[in-house]
């Protein structure tokens, strides 16, 4: 049984005892717990796990934490279900979209959380030992910055709430965006050397100095803070406590939920009722699955060859076998047709009407649901991280951890932020090597004398073969500028009875353009996405805040 911070008893006593359900609906106005509550050292302790819980938090639309679920109104994946978080991703959100009123309202519960505790950190100092309740307070408010992190970039600015309020305190105007990533970025400072570099085994999940500096280095690089952003990971790289996993793959199974590479993870746990469901989401019809959250084709182009080169450049790249020679990182990351998933063969193909199953120790010949099934996968890819055969009993209570920062992101910022200072010295090209050169990825090293525009396009690209599916390519795309060209137009899965003629062009960002392919028309054609360059870069504000909060100004043209 796994142990970590939710060994303690009574988890789910704060969360009764400190909110309603109508007050979730909206920023905290008001004390979510009362006046005899926070007043001894195992009242603290659940308050704490209570603001950690919101780490777990789903979006409305699926069983998996809020972290992930943001990729699918990006431009690598989609959400197959009709639902606000497909109309997201289409370009057709607005202020009544209930997958992104249900972040807001998520988010500012976890801060409300964090803010009850903190409201009373001086009465806990006199019934709390110093050096715990330092390091309780300072997980706190790491939780409320990572909160305020994802509420920030999402909607663009937001109301900085640090205390809880009475309802006479209610309007509150937004602050700005760099209002905002500034407290983020002095609440990260103050609290780091607070918080303990290693996490002993009863407190797996609990918040680590390494985990204050990589947020600090990931909020600094989203604002264009590129000296702050190469401090902080510079920091978390000197404290010599974290390395890249040798395998890949391994990281998002069970056999790597003790890797060195993660840095914070959400902790599961069945006899505690922490369960995710993204096996359900992800896996083939075939192995009981809904196939409803996949990977596109436009991303399965991106991944290089072995020679290091895009597939329009590389002479390794075979229109006939166009997964052979490519970027291990593809097939760990995603399950290509002909490829084995728990023991059997998925494919799409129209024609593949039976398939192959190896999972009793002998071939089985099975009638292949992947290709008959209306519902199985639009793009004929599959995610395959996270899908841990240690799930088949039930996909829909996997304990399988869940990565929310990892040391090669790490690695990733501070390349990225040093080369947009012009600093690409020796240590850029190690730390992009570093990940490239993981044994069982093994990819050409990136060679020395490249320019700014040069290394800014590897990096780009090295961001969306090493994290894609992990929630973060849709602030890379915002944060670039480039979320109106790649978000505009159909989305595109794989032909279904055969390949591409001839490979895209592949663009700096590692995105393709399929103009010049002979046989495009076969194309499936997933949707036709728009993207409003003047109002999508940012999502919209709740309409009930708006009202409730006559100070809240609502996002452009939304």
């Amino acid at each position: 049984m796994k142990r970590n911070l939710y060994s303690c008893a009574l988890i789910l006593g704060l969360l009764s005892a400190s909110c309603s359900k109508d007050y979730l609906n909206r920023y905290p106005t008001d004390s979510p717990s009362s006046d005899t509550f926070l007043t001894n050292e195992d009242q603290l302790d659940m308050a704490v796990i209570g603001a950690y819980n919101t780490l777990y938090s789903n979006p409305s639309v699926a069983p998996l934490p809020f972290a992930f679920a943001i990729d699918y109104a990006s431009d690598i994946a989609w959400e197959r279900n009709t639902n606000d978080l497909q109309k997201l991703g289409g370009g057709l959100a607005d202020v009544n979209n209930t997958f992104t009123s249900n972040y807001w309202s998520l988010l500012y519960a976890g801060i409300s959380r964090c803010n009850a505790i903190l409201d009373k950190a001086n009465q806990l100092a006199l019934v709390v030992p110093a050096e715990k309740l330092d390091t309780r307070i300072s997980e706190v408010r790491f939780l409320r910055a990572y909160y305020y992190f994802y509420l920030n970039e999402l909607f663009g600015g937001v109301p900085l709430i640090t205390r809880t309020l009475n309802l006479s305190e209610a309007n509150v105007p937004k602050s700005t965006k760099e209002e905002v990533n500034d407290f983020i970025l002095n609440e990260l400072d103050d609290i780091t050397t607070k918080l303990p570099i290693t996490i002993s085994a009863e407190n797996t999940g609990r918040i680590s100095r390494g985990a204050a500096l990589a947020l600090a280095s990931r909020a600094a690089l989203f604002n264009k803070k590129w000296a702050k952003s190469v401090s902080a990971a510079k920091a978390l790289m000197d404290l010599n406590h974290y390395e890249l996993n040798p395998n890949f793959g391994e990281l998002f199974t069970y056999s790597g939920e003790n890797s060195k590479e993660i840095i914070l993870a959400t902790q599961y746990n069945k006899a505690l009722d922490k369960i995710q469901g993204i096996p359900s989401q992800y896996l083939s019809r075939y192995l009981g699955g809904f196939s409803n959250k996949i990977p596109v084709q436009s991303l399965i182009d991106s991944y290089e060859c072995t020679d290091g080169l895009s597939i329009d450049k590389s002479t390794l790249y075979n229109v006939n076998k166009p997964f052979e020679n490519r970027d291990p990182r593809l097939a760990q990351t995603i399950v290509l047709p002909q490829s084995l998933l728990w023991g059997t063969v998925f494919e799409t193909h129209p024609d593949s009407l039976r398939t192959w199953d190896y999972s009793s120790g002998s071939a089985v010949r099975v009638n292949n649901t992947d290709a008959t099934n209306a519902y199985s996968t639009f793009s004929g890819f599959l995610w395959r991280k996270y899908t841990d055969e240690l799930d088949r009993p039930d996909r829909t209570k996997s304990e399988l951890n869940t990565i929310l920062i990892r040391y090669a992101e790490v690695l990733l910022n501070y390349v990225e932020a040093k080369v947009e200072l012009g600093e690409i010295d020796d240590s850029v090209y190690d730390a992009i090597n570093e990940i490239r050169q993981r044994p069982n990825v093994n990819m050409p090293i990136i060679t020395k004398g490249k320019s700014i525009d040069q290394m800014r396009s590897i990096v780009r690209k090295e961001r969306k073969y090493e994290l894609s599916g992990e929630g973060l390519r849709w602030f890379d795309i915002r944060r670039w500028g480039i979320a109106h060209e790649v978000m505009n137009g159909p989305l595109l899965g794989r032909i279904r009875n055969g390949w591409l003629s001839n490979p895209p062009e592949i663009d700096a960002n590692g995105t393709p353009d399929y103009t010049n392919v002979r046989n495009k028309a076969e194309m499936r054609i997933i949707e036709n996405r728009i993207f409003n360059k003047d109002r999508d870069y940012v999502w919209p504000i709740p309409r009930l805040e708006t009202e409730v909060n006559t100070s809240l100004e609502q996002n452009n043209n939304y």
